[in-house]
């Protein structure tokens, strides 16, 4: 994962809330586990259904690092890992909220695919 050797500087808001949970994997892997709570590796893998795990893992340590994602790993063996937001990562539910209705208001259901739009997001279009 690449790390910054200076700050970044920002002009506008919206520019850092972006590099926050923008992108092309975040927005979906917050959407997913702001509608099913603690998942594992496997499970947010399985629900995003195209990711790398490259992907994946650099995805959760930019949200663990914002303070978005939490990963707790229980003490068993095997080892057990889930992830979940934070307090901080679900204020974040009523933007993404905001931007979903947006997408189902100026967009149409043909457009989308997938395991996590079919079981959350299919039933807000109108038929």
């Amino acid at each position: 994962m690449y790390q910054r050797k200076t700050p970044k500087e920002y002009f506008c808001t919206v520019d850092y809330a972006l590099s926050i949970f923008g992108g092309k994997w975040k927005p979906r892997l917050l959407c997913i586990l702001g509608n099913s709570g603690p998942l594992r590796y496997r499970e947010l893998k399985d629900e995003m259904e195209n990711i790398s795990d490259t992907a994946l893992a650099d995805s959760l340590h930019e949200l663990q690092a914002a303070g978005i994602v939490q990963r707790h790993q229980y003490n068993e063996m095997p080892i057990r890992v889930e992830y979940s937001l934070t307090t901080k990562g679900r204020t974040l539910l009523p933007v993404l909220e905001t931007i979903s209705q947006w997408a189902i208001n100026h967009s149409d259901v043909s457009i989308y695919q997938g395991r996590h739009f079919d079981h959350v997001h299919r039933s807000s279009f109108k038929a």
